[in-house]
Parts: C-alpha cells; sequence; structure tokens
C-alpha cells in the first residue's frame, strides 16, 4: 500500500491547556450500573473545564437526554471561546497508559478516513467493526454529534503488528512531551507525548508495510467504541465535509502484551429470575458444548447450549433478545468484571451470565472469516482500563 491510500494520518489535535487530572473522564459507555461511580465523578469534577460536561454518559441516556444534549453543545462552544484548549496542528500523540495493575499499554492517537470504515457484516473495508452493530443505538448518538463542534473520543482501533514495527519504536524516537497525569476513579495513569514529523512518517510506512500489496486489507479492527465510529460515519453521510470524513481514534497493537480481552457479561433487570432460567432451560434443552452460569439472588447454576453462534455470548444472546421481546419491562446491561456483574446479578429481580470469553489472537481471523461477532462480545480489559477522554478534535456542526 502507499501512503496516499493509508486511512490513517495526522490531525489538528486539542488539548487542555491545565487541569487534566479533572478534565480526564472514562468512555460513557461504562458503569452503566452504577451510578455511585458518575456521582463520584461529578462531585470530583464541579464545575472546572472536563470531558464530563461536553460528553453523555449513557447512564443518564435515560433521563432529560436533550437538556443534557444542549448543555453539552453550549460547553463545547464555550470551551473553544474562551481559551480552554491549545490546538496542535498536524498533531499525532503518542500514549503510554499504566493500567490499574501497573502494565503499561502504548498506543497512538491519529485520525482515520470515514471512506475506508464500514460496520456493515462481511465487509471488505480497509477499518472493519468487530461485533454487530445495533443500529438503533445510533440516533440517540447521533443527535449528540450533530451539533457539536468537537468531538472526543474513545475509539481504540486495533492492528495486528506481530513484529511491533509502528507504535512500540515511538518510545526510543524523538517527541514532545503533551501530559503526564493521574486518571481518576482508579483509572492509573497515563503519559503523551507530541510526535514528529519523522516519526510520523515512519509510523504511517510502517501500517504501508502491514497492510501489505492486498487491494482491500483488513488493517484496522475497532477494538472498543464501535457505535462512536458508527455514529461519525453516519453523521458524515448527512454532513460531508472534509473534517467529519475524519474521525480521532487511538491505535493500539493487539500483541500489545498489557492488552487483555475479558468478556463483557448480560445481567437482565426487571425480571422474575424463576422465569428466564426456566426459559433459559426450555430453549436450549437439548443441550450441548456451550456453557453458561447463571447468578440470582437465591444462588447459582449452569446451562448448557448447542453452538447456535460460535461463542456461548452470541448463543446466550439469542436467548436474551428473545425474551427481551416477549417481555417490554426486562432489561439487560452489558458488565464489565466478573465481581461487578456478580454483586448486580445478586440482587432482586435480577439474573446474571457468566461465561469464557474469546482470546484475543483469534480476533482479526474470527472477523474476517464469519463476519462482525455478537455485539458485546469482549473488552479490552475492565472498565477502570478503557480509554479517557483527553483529545478532542474539531468537526463541522450539521448545516
Amino acid at each position: 500500500m502507499t501512503r496516499d491510500k493509508l486511512p490513517f494520518r495526522c490531525a489538528d489535535i486539542l488539548l487542555p491547556k491545565r487541569g487534566f487530572e479533572k478534565w480526564a473522564t472514562v468512555a460513557c459507555d461504562q458503569f452503566t450500573s452504577e451510578p455511585e461511580y458518575w456521582n463520584d465523578v461529578e462531585r470530583f469534577v464541579g464545575d472546572a473545564p472536563s470531558a464530563l460536561h461536553i460528553t453523555l454518559p449513557e447512564i443518564y441516556l435515560d433521563d432529560d437526554a436533550a437538556s443534557r444534549i444542549r448543555d453539552i453543545d453550549r460547553n463545547m462552544f464555550e470551551y473553544l471561546s474562551c481559551g480552554v484548549f491549545d490546538e496542535f496542528k498536524n498533531d499525532m500523540v503518542y500514549i503510554e497508559r499504566t493500567l490499574p495493575g501497573g502494565l503499561i499499554r502504548r498506543g497512538i492517537v491519529g485520525a482515520v478516513d470515514l471512506e475506508a470504515y464500514s460496520f456493515e457484516r462481511g465487509s471488505d473495508a480497509m477499518i472493519r467493526a468487530t461485533e454487530g452493530t445495533v443500529l438503533d443505538r445510533i440516533p440517540p448518538r447521533v443527535k449528540i454529534r450533530r451539533g457539536a463542534p468537537l468531538e472526543l473520543p474513545h475509539v481504540m482501533l486495533l492492528i495486528d503488528d506481530m513484529k511491533m514495527s509502528v507504535i512500540e519504536p515511538c518510545s526510543d524516537e524523538d517527541k514532545t512531551p503533551a501530559y503526564d497525569f493521574r486518571l481518576m476513579q482508579g483509572g492509573g495513569s497515563i503519559r503523551g507525548w507530541h510526535l514528529s514529523d519523522k516519526t510520523q512518517e515512519r509510523i504511517e510506512n510502517a501500517l504501508c508495510e502491514l497492510a501489505g500489496d492486498a487491494e482491500n486489507p483488513f488493517l484496522f479492527a475497532v477494538g472498543d467504541g464501535n457505535h462512536s465510529l458508527a455514529t461519525a460515519k453516519a453523521c458524515y453521510e448527512q454532513n460531508k465535509t472534509p473534517l467529519n470524513r475524519y474521525a480521532l481514534v487511538e491505535v493500539v497493537n493487539i500483541h500489545d502484551p498489557a492488552l487483555h480481552f475479558e468478556p463483557i457479561y448480560r445481567v437482565m433487570f426487571n425480571v422474575d429470575p424463576d422465569d428466564v432460567i426456566s426459559g433459559l432451560r426450555s430453549r436450549f434443552s437439548a443441550g450441548g458444548p456451550q456453557k453458561v452460569e447463571y447468578i440470582t439472588e437465591h444462588g447459582v447454576g449452569t446451562v448448557f447450549m448447542p453452538p447456535l453462534s460460535a461463542l456461548p455470548v452470541g448463543t446466550l444472546q439469542i436467548f436474551i433478545d428473545e425474551y427481551l421481546a416477549a417481555h417490554k419491562d426486562a432489561k439487560v446491561d452489558f458488565i464489565h468484571g466478573e465481581d461487578v456483574a456478580r454483586s448486580l446479578a445478586a440482587r432482586r429481580f435480577s439474573v446474571g451470565f457468566i461465561f469464557d470469553g474469546m482470546t484475543k489472537n483469534q480476533l482479526f481471523t474470527t472477523v474476517e472469516r464469519d463476519g462482525a461477532l455478537p455485539r458485546k462480545t469482549f473488552s479490552m480489559g475492565e472498565a477502570q482500563s478503557k480509554r479517557y477522554y483527553i483529545e478532542a478534535r474539531r468537526i463541522d456542526c450539521a448545516k
């Protein structure tokens, strides 16, 4: 591949001038069943400039979202006009994220071309969704992005770079410090550097070599933020401007030793647990090789299922979707962390499911062979290890 066809490039990146500790907040789709987490964030941040005030944590989607979106847009314009940011032209940021357990995950922040991205199952685009995209989850996110003059990414794209030729050399190359601080709420710490033009060119050349000579190489897999990137694509299709054609992302090597895949568990709420378990056993009465453990306030048990999907989570999700369609008050949440899932499942009118996940080495081959996985199949670490909102970029509001 030649560099002119590469769908990754530098961007004009905005960073706050000060106050990173209160600025950086975790991805909006985390802790969606734990209001105490977000209450603590609000108390810590207060009225200080913060990503909290220009993003919409999904725990608030059922509240007065329209009012929150108006506040988000107003805060974004205010931050731009009152000098909250420094802008770094034609920039890439190299990141070393120290995770809560002490491991360091490395990444590069830059912009990807949405013309080279598709969330359609079976797509041969260079940037592909790894999980099924739920189309009715896109419109609420479009409402947020459509009137916004800024984007803040929690999207993480993966590359299959076994030789560690793209990201890892940055640690020894010329760069200028951008930030160095502790992340709130047990998120560990993070350091970032602006990369020189020479290093950016080396990165682009390494990505071209990784892509090889295939006409449509599978270069980037969406590891986190599937629906956020799909939203950026939808907004671009509605308002095709040069700014909107690109989306800010962090690129991470799937072979990074600090990158771990964790299952995303399911907990159902507003249900009769006995009815759910009875329905599950009836649905999969024939049994099979796939196993799922269930948890209720009364105890735990195991159900064996036939492989209706390649992974246990996919087979289980078939049942959950059928149950939700027949029980309008029932809800499901996607939970990061086994301890959290077990705790939530032990509450009244709840039931949780624990199962084995996929390994990260299976991702590229599985998606290339079978297309997108069932939604919320895996997580790249537990909630505290997810990407925090730090960098921002200007985009064009809808006309």
